[in-house]
């Protein structure tokens, strides 16, 4: 597997990561705990050292999968993870707002140390930002973790530049992770920019737009009510059949490269700049091992020339989250 560096601070970290939220939280029922386990200890062993995980997954049962799996690779691998949510009382699914206070973070970062079983957390993001707490007072709480030892990396997600700009001048930001892929490319216009002058890494999540780029999901799926895609408008029947001409237009290229749309997907992020960490998730070994080829795949500039103009001439409907949850991002 090739190795990249997360900006100019960060650790080396293999070239595509994996999410794995999905095997305990987010799109229907959760994996068999020892068959995710399982792929997790397989997604090592093929090199993967990158895994994001987060307190809300679950809440609190990703990071407890995650701490299982990978507590015999301890110092091999990156584990990420994530605060930012005032979490529910009965430990079931869901959140009760946004809250970065800096007691609340320091109370999810001694849950998320036991969790997963680490002495220190890799690379700690704040979930989301929160409007009612300013960013110098989460920027100076997580410096002061990584002063005492219980972090080592500053990342955040889904933020604005100006944001970003502000945190980073506090306590340098390591990684910035928001969705970005060939049907969201809102990063483009401030974030990605940013994160090239103040030396910072990228990591892309929903690399695959939640399944869709795969080219296996079409109007006729059927979501269980407790998948997010259930909820987002972009996965109706109506806005898939018309995003639909994006897919095609991946698995044209993919078939004069003997590749899947997925890698088509991945290997065009991963040209976009050196310091992007694409973090598809899924909770099958074939598809792990489908994802990992993608670093492999060398689209040439004739090629990702081709394939931005072709994808810009398609008119992606459907938002990407419900309103509440869309708000929450780039404050």
């Amino acid at each position: 597997m090739k190795t990249r560096k997360l900006g100019q601070r960060g650790p080396e970290v293999s070239a595509i990561g994996l999410g794995c939220m999905g095997m305990s939280y987010g799109y229907g029922k959760p994996g068999d705990r020892q068959e995710m386990i399982a792929l997790l200890r397989a997604a090592v062993e093929r090199g993967v050292t990158f895994f994001d995980t987060a307190e809300v997954y679950g809440p609190y049962t990703n990071e407890e999968l995650v701490g299982e799996a990978l507590e015999p690779f301890r110092g091999q691998v990156v584990i990420a993870t994530k605060f930012g949510f005032r979490l529910r009382d009965d430990g079931q699914p869901g959140f009760l707002g946004l809250d970065s206070r800096p007691e609340r973070i320091r109370q999810a970062v001694e849950g998320s140390l036991r969790r997963l079983r680490v002495e220190a957390i890799d690379l700690l993001y704040q979930h989301r930002v929160d409007p009612n707490v300013p960013i110098e007072d989460v920027a100076g709480t997580v410096r002061d973790l990584i002063r005492e030892g219980k972090v080592k990396h500053f990342g955040m997600s889904e933020a604005a530049a100006a944001t970003i700009r502000r945190a980073h001048a506090v306590q340098p930001v390591t990684a910035i992770q928001s969705e970005y892929s060939l049907w969201h490319r809102r990063p483009e216009e401030e974030v990605l920019p940013a994160c090239e002058e103040l030396g910072i890494g990228f990591v892309p999540y929903s690399p695959l737009g939640k399944g869709f780029l795969t080219g296996k999901i079409d109007e006729n799926a059927q979501f269980d009510p407790s998948d997010l895609r259930s909820r987002i408008p972009r996965f109706t029947p109506e806005a898939i059949r018309h995003n639909k001409a994006l897919v095609e237009l991946l698995e044209s290229f993919g078939r004069r490269r003997n590749a899947t749309p997925a890698q088509v997907a991945l290997a065009w992020l991963l040209a976009q700049k050196p310091w992007i960490v694409p973090i598809p998730g899924t909770t099958k070994l074939a598809r792990l091992e489908e994802n990992i080829g993608a670093a492999d795949l060398e689209l040439t500039a004739d090629e990702l020339r081709e394939l931005d103009e072709a994808a810009s001439r398609v008119q992606i409907v459907g938002a990407r989250y419900p309103e509440e949850i869309e708000r929450m991002s780039y404050l």
